[in-house]
């Protein structure tokens, strides 16, 4: 199984900000797919699981809020394994948008 890609995107908006705005924002990921994809969702204190359907592959992550940052990591499956780099690099672009 290859590894997760990882990212840690720092914020100021504190851990309760930060874990509404990406409450907010998460079911959008969806439309980010060209043709669109399914977004299954669930948190566990300030953990959210959460599962990207679109193309046929379905990629698993984990948001961890933290009061200065959040944690991410995405499972990618082995056929989308190949395109991490690419795949963190536009975490690192995109994903500050879901705190703003």
């Amino acid at each position: 199984m290859p590894e997760p890609v990882i990212v840690d995107i720092p914020h100021k908006l504190g851990r309760d900000a930060a874990r509404a705005r990406i409450a907010g924002g998460v079911g959008k990921i969806g439309s980010m797919f060209p043709g669109g994809g399914t977004v299954d969702e669930r948190w566990e204190g300030d953990t959210l699981h959460f599962t990207v359907s679109a193309l046929g592959q379905s990629v698993a992550s984990r948001l961890e809020i933290h009061d200065a940052h959040v944690h991410a990591e995405v499972d990618l499956p082995p056929m989308l394994a190949l395109f991490a780099g690419k795949i963190r690099e536009k975490l690192m672009q995109e994903a500050p948008k879901l705190l703003k």
